[in-house]
């Protein structure tokens, strides 16, 4: 029997103990692991620096090794993360609606937990927190699988919070981690049939194509980010730099950073020199249409349509000047990995059409693409972000961790 195997018995034999906990004891644990993460500290940095250390020995880009740091600051944020998700409603046993039939049967549809949840991740080890945590309030275990690069620190991390189930009288084997980083462990998980009752990869677009195109068990796909911003004809274009600034280098790793900049040709000559100017102040490499390059000169390099279609993950950005409203919407459905788009206008019938017509699962008006998070949301934290449209669309917090069941109270009703 391979460990994958092993570990799914385990949390298959373990996991009616969650299904079946009260609120007061989810929350009673969720609010021990953020203490013992804190109490902690040292420990999961140590592990953190040992995995730091090997990745920048390995190349590992400089902005990957930012989704890989932790700091005391990070790790105080996960904690608050998890007692905002222990203050959170629990979403299990919620009746979503009843009625009664002409034969007197009452029916009624309720939240209950997915069952088995598993993650297969890539650097970030706060996803290995956030995840735990989310399952267990919606009452399910979870098996995780992060990337070699955070193995230490991943391992670290669920020991001390697998201490914090057994102090609450719970079985740490309702939470697991898959040590092995090989990608046979990740293929074994895909086919957990039986198991496993939903796989959720996080990670860059190779990952979730490999999981979505080799898993058995249900999948849901959540989102490389090609994130677009279009400043319309009528935009303040003061507001439209700091936008396009924030979201392509406030963190530019993540995917909910711009990775795309499209400009209406009646304002590309005045904003294209002002967002490169604060562009500049960050090294941020722009690759542009015909028409940028002719207003920004020959430092802009330009770009393929493989560069409209990039996440980049770093300081560069695509930029396209169109002719109109309808031009860019067409590009951003056409590019887009459906994850975030943003409108800058202050026309309001401009705003309406693009937030109607962009089919992503979170549009913006005037605003930055990087409040496409959980936390940012008030879920408190999220375990991936939906870029499907069946089941979950978009940051997925407890809901999304639910399925429905239908409860059925007859008095000898039979057809």
């Amino acid at each position: 029997m391979s460990n994958v195997m092993s570990l799914a018995r385990r949390l298959k034999a373990a996991q009616p103990q969650i299904a079946h906990a009260p609120t007061e004891l989810k929350n009673r644990l969720l609010l021990r692991i953020a203490d013992c993460l804190c109490a902690s500290m040292e420990e999961i940095l140590e592990a953190n620096q040992t995995d730091i250390s090997s990745a920048a020995q390995n190349g590992i880009p400089n902005v990957m090794l930012d989704r890989l740091s932790l700091s005391e600051e990070r790790i105080h944020n996960m904690a608050d993360g998890v007692r905002k998700v222990a203050r959170l409603a629990d979403p299990v046993g919620e009746v979503l609606s009843g009625y009664t039939l002409v034969n007197g049967l009452k029916i009624r549809k309720e939240r209950v937990p997915l069952g088995i949840v598993g993650m297969i991740y890539e650097s970030r080890p706060n996803v290995t927190v956030d995840a735990a945590v989310l399952c267990l309030k919606a009452s399910n275990a979870v098996l995780l699988r992060g990337g070699k690069e955070a193995i230490y620190t991943n391992i670290t991390l669920t020991r001390i919070m697998q201490h914090a189930l057994e102090e609450e009288g719970m079985n740490p084997d309702i939470l697991l981690l898959v040590e092995d980083t090989s990608r046979q462990s990740a293929t074994e998980m895909m086919k957990l049939n039986g198991y496993l009752d939903v796989l959720i990869p996080r990670g860059g677009q190779g990952l979730i194509r490999s999981v979505v195109e080799n898993a058995t068990v249900p999948v849901i796909e959540t989102g490389a980010g090609n994130c677009h911003i279009y400043i319309d004809a009528e935009a303040d274009l003061e507001m439209g730099v700091n936008i396009v600034y924030n979201a392509k280098t406030s963190r530019p790793s993540v995917c909910n950073a711009c990775e795309s900049l499209l400009v209406h040709k009646d304002v590309a000559e005045q904003f294209l020199p002002l967002v490169k100017e604060r562009l500049d102040t960050k090294n941020v490499i722009i690759l542009g249409c015909e028409e940028t390059r002719r207003i920004l000169g020959e430092s802009v390099a330009p770009a393929t349509e493989s560069d409209y279609a990039a996440e980049f993950l770093g300081y560069v950005i695509s930029v396209k000047v169109v002719n109109d409203l309808d031009e860019a919407i067409r590009h951003i459905n056409q590019y887009s990995t459906h994850h975030s788009e943003a409108i800058v206008t202050n026309n309001l019938t401009n705003s309406q059409k693009f937030t109607e017509q962009v089919d992503s699962a979170a549009v913006y008006v005037n605003a930055s693409t990087r409040f496409t998070d959980g936390d940012e949301f008030g879920f408190g934290a999220e375990i991936g972000i939906s870029t499907q449209k069946l089941h979950a669309r978009g940051p997925m917090g407890l809901e999304a961790l639910t399925s429905t069941k239908y409860v059925i109270l007859g008095n000898g009703q039979i057809r």
